[in-house]
């Protein structure tokens, strides 16, 4: 049977409120294979895209190490509108606002704004492009997509509904900084669909970390249209994805750069 993996971080509210479910929900937490609790593979971004490509490779995630380099891909809204149920987009309706994903049980849903974010890293092995998705935005930066943009707008009085939020500062501030990334390999990576990289957490530093696996449909997922909008086919990403033989950029050249634009604004 298929199986999917959770990350089980015991520090953190969600998940002492998704165990205390599993305790009165013992046929779904039967299905939990506890001995392959297991912490997250450490690995370069070259090992990463090395693992995509082996045929054999399947869903997994991974713990990456990498710098944020001046890059905040801003030809892409950094954020958009959920459905609260199951994270699809919501779409304007002709009252309302109405969940993308056929398969969720609400229609008409109060949109709830979630961090899709594209940023371009490196390590000293290789470059990427990850996107941080949903609560993973507020670990990198501190503070909820829905509290930036509310800011944006009372600074900005008059503005429209459907004016599109730029970068805010909180982002462009994380501009060479290193973290801990977890990362989750997708179908589209495998598939070749995308080269951009999903990132699910980002750990503060020591943090530790479990995965279980589960079940499938035990837990609830980020809908496929969400991750779709970070693939290649959203349109003007591809001058920031990397065919195998242009991915490769030596840390000593971004390091340069780096250094050189820190020059310029200092």
């Amino acid at each position: 049977m298929a199986s999917s993996r959770v990350f089980m971080d015991t520090d953190v509210q969600p998940t002492k409120d998704y165990l205390a479910w599993l305790s009165s929900n013992l046929d779904i937490a039967n299905k939990i294979t506890a001995e392959v609790v297991t912490k997250p593979e450490p690995v370069t971004l070259e090992e990463l895209y090395s693992y995509i490509k082996q045929e054999t490779a399947k869903v997994a995630w991974f713990e990456c190490t990498a710098t944020i380099i001046d890059d905040i891909v801003q030809s892409f809204s950094w954020y958009y509108i959920s459905c609260g149920g199951c994270n699809s987009k919501a779409i304007k309706g002709p009252t309302s606002l109405i969940c993308n994903n056929k398969k969720c049980v609400k229609r008409e849903v109060t949109g709830v704004l979630q961090y899709l974010t594209k940023i371009v890293v490196y390590d000293e092995s290789e470059q990427a492009v990850f996107a941080i998705l949903g609560d993973a935005g507020k670990e990198l930066t501190g503070k909820h997509a829905s509290e930036l943009v509310a800011k944006y707008f009372e600074s900005n009085e008059g503005l429209g509904a459907d004016h599109l939020v730029p970068v805010p500062q909180a982002l462009l501030d994380t501009i060479g900084h290193t973290h801990k990334f977890i990362v989750k390999v997708s179908d589209h990576n495998l598939t070749g669909k995308t080269q951009t990289i999903t990132v699910t957490k980002i750990l503060p530093p020591e943090a530790p970390l479990a995965i279980a696996h589960l079940e499938e449909g035990t837990t609830p997922a980020v809908s496929d249209d969400v991750l779709k909008g970070v693939g290649d086919e959203s349109g003007p990403s591809t001058s920031f994805e990397h065919s195998a033989g242009d991915r490769v950029r030596k840390s000593s050249e971004s390091l340069e750069s780096l250094e050189a634009k820190r020059s310029k604004s200092g």
